[in-house]
């Protein structure tokens, strides 16, 4: 699946989805997941609905805005992981996770934190995001 989009890039494609999910258009693989993801979320419709506005806004979290964008985003890379199990475990820490918090979405929020954690500590130490870090957060969930 590897999707590695832009800021905008992403943007537009959950823009884009949403528009072809509501127009009951033909939608691809990777639309048709991102199009359940957004589903589940329906506090985000009124963003989705509205690129012009929603386009170019920066979220910032120490005024508490959580990112729609980033949050669905972060939701379709937890589903690539899982479905090829990369890192090698995920897959298992999701399944354990669920059963956990009888839900897999409840069980892919509490992935998303360990996932933001390891994304924050590799850009505040300027490195490569280390998957050791996102699992040994996992492990402890």
């Amino acid at each position: 699946m590897l999707f590695d989009p832009s800021r905008d890039e992403a943007r537009n494609f959950l823009f884009e989805t949403w528009r072809k999910r509501r127009a009951q258009t033909l939608l691809t693989p990777l639309e048709d997941l991102a199009a359940q993801l957004i589903e589940k979320h329906p506090e985000y419709f009124s963003v989705l609905e509205n690129q012009e506005r929603f386009l170019e806004r920066d979220y910032l979290p120490e005024q508490g805005e959580a990112n729609p964008f980033l949050h669905l985003m972060m939701h379709l890379t937890i589903e690539e992981q899982i479905s090829i199990d990369q890192p090698p475990g995920i897959r298992a820490h999701f399944v354990r996770l669920t059963r956990k918090f009888e839900s897999e979405h409840d069980a892919q929020h509490r992935m998303m934190e360990c996932l933001g954690e390891m994304l924050w500590q590799a850009q505040r130490n300027r490195t490569q995001p280390d998957a050791a870090v996102y699992l040994a957060c996992l492990s402890a969930n």
